[in-house]
Formats: C-alpha cells, sequence, structure tokens
C-alpha cells in the first residue's frame, strides 16, 4: 500500500498524486511540490489516503514543503503578473495579425516558464511571437493550443440545467460522449437540446450513461410482447426508465383496446441484450429527427473523438519531449525561450538543427578568423624579425 495526497494546480484542473512522507498535510493545504513544469505551488483537494501500487503511476515524486506564508505571497504575486503577461500577449497576437484567440495565461511558481493557452481553427506558426514574448517577459515561453471542451472549461459559465458547467466544477477529464447514450437515455435527438455551451455533446450524457444502461436492462424493448399480473396479453408502447414503469397497450376479447400501466416487476416478457438500434421511448411530433439534425450530431460525436485523440497524442508526444530533454541544458538563444510547439510537433527539431548548424558555421568563422589573424600576425612577426636582423647588421658594421 502506498500513501498519496491529490494536488490540483489550476481551478478545475486535473488532480494529480504526490507522496506526502512525514508531513502532516491534510486536506484544503496549500504545497510546494516539484512537477514536469518545475517548482509548483498546489491546492491539496484529497486527504492522505492508502491505496494500491498500481493504482498511481511510479515513481511517486514527494512533497517538498508545506506552503508557507511567504509562498502564498509569491501565489498572490504570479496571479497579478499572469494578468499583466494576458494583456501583453493580446497587443502582441494583434501586432503579428494572427488569427488565434487567447484563453489564458499561467506562470509557474518560480517564474521559470510562462504558459500561454489559445484556441485556433487550425495550426498556427507563433515562432516569431514567441521570440517576441521572450524578449518582453525574459523568460522560456509556452505557447498551447487547446480545443473547445478546454475553453470552456477555463472559463466556466452556466449550462441549460441552470447549475454551473461539470467541467469548470469538478470533472478533471473529458470523456467521449456518443449518441448512443442520448439514445440509450431516451432524449431528443436535437443538437440544440443535447448540445452544451461548447458546442459538443453535453458531458452529463456519459456521466449518468452506465446508470441508464443498468436500468435498461430490465426494462422491455417497445414492441415487446408481455404478459401483466392481471393476466392480460400485452405490446410496450413506452417506458419510463428512472420510474421502471411501463405502458401496455391490451387487448380485450371484444376487440377493445386499453392502455395501462405497470411497474415492470408486474409484467413477463423474453429478455433481451438492448442493441445500440433497439426503439426508444416515444418521442414527440415536433422532436423528430431528420437527416440534417442527424449529419450534425454525427460530426459533433466525430469532432469529439478526434480532439480527444489529438490532446492524448499532443501530451505523449511532450512528456516524452520532456524525458528526452530532462537532462540537457539545451538554450537555442539568448533570451532563453521555449517554443514548445503543441501543433507542431516537428519544429523543436528544426530549432535544434538551425541552433547546431548555426553554432558550426559560427565557430567555422571564429576558427577562420583566428587563423587568419595567425597568418598576419606571423607575417607582421616576420617582417619586424628581418627589420630587426638588418637593424642589428647595421649597427655591428656601424661598430
Amino acid at each position: 500500500m502506498t500513501v498519496i495526497i491529490g494536488v490540483r494546480f489550476r481551478k478545475s484542473g486535473k488532480v494529480y498524486y504526490f507522496a506526502p512522507d512525514d508531513l502532516p498535510i491534510k486536506k484544503d493545504d496549500h504545497v510546494i511540490v516539484e512537477t514536469a513544469r518545475g517548482i509548483e505551488y498546489g491546492l491539496v483537494v484529497l486527504g492522505p489516503k492508502e491505496v494500491t501500487e498500481d493504482k498511481v503511476v511510479q515513481p511517486l515524486k514527494s512533497v517538498i514543503r508545506i506552503a508557507t506564508p511567504e509562498d502564498d505571497e509569491i501565489s498572490k504575486e504570479n496571479e497579478m503578473r499572469e494578468k499583466h503577461a494576458y494583456k501583453v500577449c493580446l497587443e502582441k497576437i494583434s501586432k503579428h495579425g494572427l488569427n488565434m484567440k487567447l484563453i489564458d495565461s499561467e506562470y509557474t511558481f518560480d517564474r521559470n516558464k510562462l504558459l500561454f493557452y489559445f484556441t485556433a481553427d487550425g495550426r498556427i506558426d507563433f515562432r516569431e511571437l514567441v521570440k517576441d514574448l521572450a524578449s518582453v517577459f525574459r523568460t522560456r515561453i509556452e505557447l498551447r493550443q487547446i480545443g473547445v471542451r478546454d475553453e470552456t472549461k477555463m472559463i466556466g459559465g452556466i449550462a441549460i440545467c441552470g447549475r454551473p458547467l461539470c467541467c469548470h466544477s469538478y470533472l478533471s477529464d473529458f470523456a467521449p460522449v456518443s449518441i448512443k447514450m442520448a439514445k440509450e437515455q431516451n432524449l431528443s435527438l436535437n443538437p440544440s437540446k443535447i448540445s452544451g455551451v461548447c458546442g459538443r455533446l453535453m458531458c452529463c450524457l456519459k456521466n449518468e450513461e452506465e446508470a441508464y444502461e443498468y436500468l435498461n436492462r430490465i426494462l422491455p424493448h417497445i414492441g415487446t410482447k408481455v404478459k401483466t399480473i392481471d393476466g392480460y396479453q400485452g405490446e410496450v408502447q413506452s417506458v419510463s426508465v428512472l420510474k421502471q414503469r411501463v405502458k401496455v397497450l391490451l387487448m380485450h376479447e371484444d376487440d377493445e383496446k386499453e392502455v395501462r400501466e405497470y411497474h415492470v416487476s408486474e409484467l413477463q416478457f423474453e429478455k433481451k441484450g438492448r442493441s445500440a438500434n433497439a426503439p426508444v421511448a416515444v418521442a414527440l411530433p415536433d422532436e423528430e429527427l431528420d437527416e440534417n439534425a442527424l449529419r450534425e450530431l454525427e460530426e459533433l460525436e466525430k469532432e469529439d473523438l478526434e480532439e480527444a485523440a489529438e490532446k492524448t497524442s499532443s501530451s505523449k508526444s511532450r512528456n516524452e519531449y520532456r524525458k528526452k530533454h530532462s537532462n540537457k541544458n539545451y538554450n537555442h538563444n539568448e533570451t532563453n525561450h521555449d517554443t514548445s510547439y503543441q501543433n507542431e510537433e516537428e519544429e523543436p527539431k528544426k530549432y535544434r538543427k538551425k541552433y547546431y548548424n548555426n553554432r558550426s558555421q559560427n565557430q567555422n568563422n571564429r576558427n577562420s578568423h583566428y587563423h587568419s589573424n595567425s597568418k598576419n600576425n606571423y607575417r607582421s612577426n616576420k617582417n619586424y624579425n628581418k627589420s630587426y636582423n638588418k637593424s642589428n647588421e647595421h649597427h655591428s658594421q656601424g661598430y
């Protein structure tokens, strides 16, 4: 068993686990820890807890110390600096004419790196912007492109239910959401009704999916032949998933039809696995799904999956790049800024190649300059020695 604590560095950010060691850490304390980005100041959202070693990524880093009043002051000062950096970056983006939307700025605790989060429709060449920002702030600069879900998570807002957005309140990670989840929950497949503030399928569809899957397994499909507890034969017309009640169309001997409502425990029917194409509850006439709405929902689902895959890929490549160069003190210019390309993964290689080529060229220039000076010095010394020898010869003849 391993003792861990959960630390969050930004509001609504991801929770990371650290080893508290022997420090008396409790929930809502602030701590100083070391991360891949450097020294960080975070809030303890999960107190000391014992878990099995396979539940956390090993090796587990230890907490450096519990935050002191001086650390709290540094954190507040960093927040003020972040607001100033945000305004400066907006001006620089406008100056360079880049089609990108700045979302947020973030300093590491030791101010060794300044991060800017932005959204854009495509890939942005921000190399000149990075150089400009590095010359202003004199620290490492990282520009990170994020998706619309992360943008909404950072900004926050009110959902259609009237409550604060789930992603901004408590969700740490995003899970892919599909149209099947809306069908499983008997929701209207209208894009405007099942899309969130970000324009993608609502996260709460995923949150309630497991409960609906369990409840739907108990219920009969629409159109299923059932036998009621009072001896009637009928056909299922609609179901209420949460109430676990079923409306059954009964046929009497005189061909008279009647609709009665029963609890699912009062019915006998052949249970079958629910497929993705199983009929859902009766939809209202004004909620009928047309081809355009279905196409729009499929596009939303596709974009969500692509964004999740791209985010995973960029995070993996960024971690590999950090591990590979963690022991190298590499600066490719005097301002010591870091490009950290999230949308151009090959750019660091180009920069390294350009840097080493320039360094080799400068070294060659210095060597050629040295040899040229040495040659000139040799010639001047040779001429001096000739004149000196002639002078001595003249003086010796005079004596």
